[in-house]
């Protein structure tokens, strides 16, 4: 469970984080304030602080250091997230319908966009960000 699990903190983190600097960033905060508050009613208050203070940190980041500063805050949120979902796996459900409901991030606000394929014996990858054009013979 444990790589399903950091596979789904991460997603979120980063989700959550991206959309901080958006439109959708009420609907993600309140979701995401929902969730805590199922689980840890006590919390749900001091997340949704802590949420409004990352988004603060988000905005006010220099254009030279966005994409370190936008790294690191996903990573806090994967970690909190992270943490959340080891003490109650339950939740992962919760979770994965929350990002459904999400919009998607948008890859053309800079943010960094990771990809990752393997190909063995003569398999061949083809990865892009946007247009791709192959001309093989």
């Amino acid at each position: 469970m444990e790589p399903e699990i950091a596979a789904l903190a991460t997603s979120a983190g980063t989700t959550v984080v991206t959309l901080m600097a958006t439109d959708a960033w009420e609907r993600t905060r309140d979701a995401m304030t929902e969730l805590w508050r199922r689980v840890h009613p006590g919390r749900a208050d001091a997340v949704t602080a802590e949420l409004e203070a990352t988004r603060e940190d988000l905005l006010a980041v220099q254009p030279a250091d966005y994409e370190d500063s936008v790294n690191e805050l996903q990573t806090e949120w994967e970690g909190r997230l992270r943490r959340l979902l080891r003490e109650r796996p339950e939740v992962a459900g919760d979770l994965r319908r929350l990002l459904d409901e999400l919009p998607a991030p948008e890859t053309d606000t800079g943010t960094r966009v990771k990809q990752r394929a393997t190909a063995s014996g003569r398999g061949r990858v083809y990865q892009a960000g946007r247009d791709q054009h192959i001309n093989e013979r």
